[in-house]
């Protein structure tokens, strides 16, 4: 892959959008290498948790590539769209915990990307926003549905209607990200919040996740359901055993993911 770069260490999964000479936008190709990523990661236990990050010192992600989409017909931006769409969900349908490491400017389809990650981790005093509106369309990416349900209705239409950038400070006044550091000690503060996630049991985080996700989409006693479910699928593991002989052993579990 040319545009993004993807590695495994510690059981961390590394993808980052490698194109920081156009502010590390999407086009067609970089949405195929992405999605490829997302997919590879989706089926390797060897992967805990994912940090998202964009190259260079000053994008997240500035959305779509204006250059590429102004020679596009309109078959073809449905196919970009439904291409960012797509990969997108399958961020947000990750059984890993995810981590948006916010670099610089996320703006457009780069704070969808934000916006569809676990959390976000964001450097101070950048920019972001869904300014889609701004160029006469709208977030086409789960924005109008994943900002209301994060921040509220009315507010995220603010932010939509009027095509508002806001700092990375406002954002974590408003929820939108969980903190802010300083931009030379933001890697290093992902990695250390995936390895606090890390110290628990794999299976007991991607059952945490599902339960959380999918009982915020439903009705309290179909959500008691759903995580009695994912309670179930926890009891008859490995790691569950190792959790309780380390309690009496008086060290640390060493967790399998089994």
């Amino acid at each position: 892959m040319e545009n993004v770069l993807y590695e495994v260490i510690d059981h961390i999964g590394y993808v980052t959008v490698n194109r920081p000479d156009v502010l590390n936008c999407f086009n067609y190709d970089t949405l195929r290498e992405l999605q490829e990523a997302v997919d590879s990661i989706h089926v390797n236990p060897e992967v805990r948790v994912v940090i998202f990050t964009g190259a260079g010192q000053k994008a997240f992600s500035a959305g779509a590539d204006l250059k590429e989409r102004k020679t596009l017909n309109e078959a073809q931006v449905r196919r970009n769209v439904k291409a960012i769409r797509d990969v997108f969900n399958s961020i947000a349908s990750l059984p890993q915990p995810t981590i948006a490491a916010v670099n610089g400017y996320a703006l457009g389809g780069g704070f969808e990307w934000l916006l569809s990650c676990d959390f976000a981790i964001a450097a101070q005093g950048i920019s972001m926003g869904l300014t889609e509106t701004s160029w006469a369309i709208i977030p086409g990416a789960g924005g109008t549905q994943r900002l209301p349900r994060l921040i509220g209705e009315m507010k995220a239409k603010e932010l939509i209607l009027t095509a508002k950038k806001i700092s990375s400070e406002e954002a974590l006044d408003l929820g939108i990200v969980l903190k802010v550091v300083p931009h030379d000690v933001l890697s290093k503060e992902c990695k250390q919040f995936a390895e606090n996630m890390m110290k628990n049991g794999p299976v007991a985080l991607k059952q945490a996740k599902y339960a959380i996700i999918q009982g915020m989409n439903t009705d309290l006693q179909t959500g008691l359901a759903i995580e009695a479910k994912a309670y179930e699928l926890t009891i008859p593991t490995e790691d569950r055993i190792e959790a309780l002989n380390a309690f009496s052993e008086r060290r640390k579990p060493q967790f399998s993911g089994r």
